[in-house]
């Protein structure tokens, strides 16, 4: 049957055994390798620290070693932030289509939901932080790089109007490279749209809380990403309009080391605080605690 070309067919690291090759018998070189299942291990990007992936994943994809946080998509954060039961997703079948007709773009959109295993760049919904409710809009470096077309400009700010109508805290988890091409000006224009949207949920008094993560640079760091009421970095988080390459080639000096880490912007005043994953939920939910009152937000 045609599905059975599609079934994922589980894929192995090969390894010597630990006597093969070494020459110590003849013919030892040729006995069977030892297969070890891909996906076992998992290698630090900074310090390259080599860690079982189910001990990485209890950590929260923090490496043990160096602290490095690694990236996680949308179900993961949701899963890791919210409350287990209770989440409502909204527009979950709002999916990008190609309206400027730029070529190849369709393939590669469907290329992005295979190979993530989402349809857009952001997840939006409802849920609860140990019982307190609150909108959520999160998004997916690995989806597209996290960029922001129009159907990401348009869930996000769907959950903003949400969060208005109903009196809610709003947290966004942003990770982008900044606005779609192929989608030119339809995706710059979500820039002026979700930044409206949270204009006027300021005006009626509601919490917004931005959560930004690695990395999370162009037009959502130049819009909503850097517009909360509250704004949180985890550490060593990347952001900023433009990359270090470009400006160090526009004003020809070269910046320093941590230059738009969350440390170097926190520093700058750019940030309100640095939060280890970790204690990030616990964070999250101090902050709707104060923000709270009897009878509601």
């Amino acid at each position: 049957m045609f599905k059975d070309l599609f079934q994922k067919k589980r894929k192995y690291a090969t390894i010597p055994s630990d006597r093969a090759g070494r020459g110590s018998e003849p013919g030892e070189s040729e006995r069977p390798k030892r297969e070890i299942p891909e996906g076992l291990m998992n290698k630090c990007g900074k310090c390259g620290t080599i860690q079982y992936s189910k001990e990485l994943e209890k950590n929260l994809k923090v490496c043990q070693n160096c602290g490095y946080h690694m990236r996680l998509n949308a179900v993961e954060r949701i899963h890791m932030v919210l409350d287990e039961e209770g989440f409502e997703e909204f527009d979950s079948g709002m999916v990008s289509v190609d309206p400027l007709q730029f070529p190849g773009y369709g393939t590669k959109l469907e290329q992005q939901r295979m190979k993530s295993g989402l349809r857009e760049a952001v997840i939006t919904g409802q849920g609860t932080i140990e019982g307190l409710p609150v909108v959520v809009a999160v998004m997916s470096f690995d989806f597209f790089t996290g960029s922001m077309g129009s159907v990401v400009g348009e869930k996000i700010t769907r959950a903003i109007e949400v969060a208005t109508e109903k009196d809610l805290p709003l947290i966004i988890f942003s990770t982008s490279g900044g606005a779609r091409m192929q989608e030119s000006i339809l995706s710059l224009m979500q820039m002026a749209k979700t930044s409206a949207a949270l204009s006027r949920l300021n005006e009626k008094g509601g919490l917004y809380i931005s959560v930004i993560t690695d990395p999370t640079t162009g037009g959502v760091s130049a819009s909503f990403a850097t517009l909360g009421d509250i704004n949180i970095a985890e550490p060593g988080a990347v952001f900023g309009f433009a990359g270090r390459i470009v400006i160090e080639q526009t004003i020809r000096q070269k910046l320093p080391d941590d230059f738009q880490t969350a440390e170097f912007n926190l520093a700058h005043g750019q940030l309100d605080l640095v939060v280890h994953r970790k204690e990030l939920r616990p964070m999250l939910y101090k902050l709707l605690e104060m923000h709270s009152v009897k009878g509601g937000y």
